[in-house]
């Protein structure tokens, strides 16, 4: 990497709005230290962006309690249908409350253990040519998160796909950089106690 990369017009797009059900606990605010998840995942995300949207749902006013010490650098938005509705429709709801912005970070709740790195990696190979979409990948696999140009916010705002975004994406795999990384973080989310306790670890908590 070349130093440390600009990221003045950069925003994260962070979806906390599911209903965890396969942890049984409430994911964005189990403790992760003298922290929550959702907390930590903010915190790495704003080391790299100046601002972020975080879309809630379930308990989405906990959620927006806890994001408060963070200010204004960080804008919570209500899905209302996230019991009904996936993913896709909490990142559409997101990316229209995006500030005016020139790419973003796009990463779920449960991914607190990201390293700072990697986001500095993303933005270090969007300035190389400034490509739509920039991912990790990690022992050959795309990862979260991505960095998404802003001129894709139309087309995801427009999405009916059935696939979700990985059909956008496929349809820009021209215009996107895969970036190698060596971070676990990369691949782990948070959907069992077993994911939990990994992350716990891997954060030496």
């Amino acid at each position: 990497m070349s130093g440390m990369p600009d990221h003045s017009g950069i925003s994260a797009l962070i979806v906390a709005a599911g209903l965890s059900r396969r942890m049984g606990s409430f994911k964005p605010l189990l403790p992760l230290g003298d922290t929550t998840v959702i907390e930590s995942t903010v915190r790495r995300a704003l080391n790299c962006a100046e601002s972020a949207v975080v879309v809630t749902g379930f308990h989405g006013d906990r959620v927006a309690a806890a994001l408060c010490g963070f200010g204004d650098r960080v804008r919570c938005v209500f899905n209302p249908d996230f019991a009904a509705t996936d993913m896709l429709r909490s990142v559409q709801i997101g990316a229209a409350a995006l500030p005016d912005c020139e790419a973003f970070f796009l990463l779920p709740g449960d991914m607190p253990a990201v390293s700072p790195d990697t986001f500095r990696a993303l933005l270090d190979a969007r300035e190389q040519g400034r490509p739509l979409l920039v991912f990790p990948m990690l022992d050959g696999c795309r990862t979260h998160p991505p960095l998404v140009d802003a001129a894709l916010i139309p087309e995801i705002l427009a999405f009916r796909g059935t696939d979700g975004l990985r059909g956008l994406w496929r349809a820009h795999e021209g215009d996107s950089v895969l970036v190698p990384v060596s971070d676990p973080g990369v691949t782990l989310d948070l959907d069992t106690p077993e994911d939990y306790e990994r992350c716990k670890k891997l954060l030496m908590i």
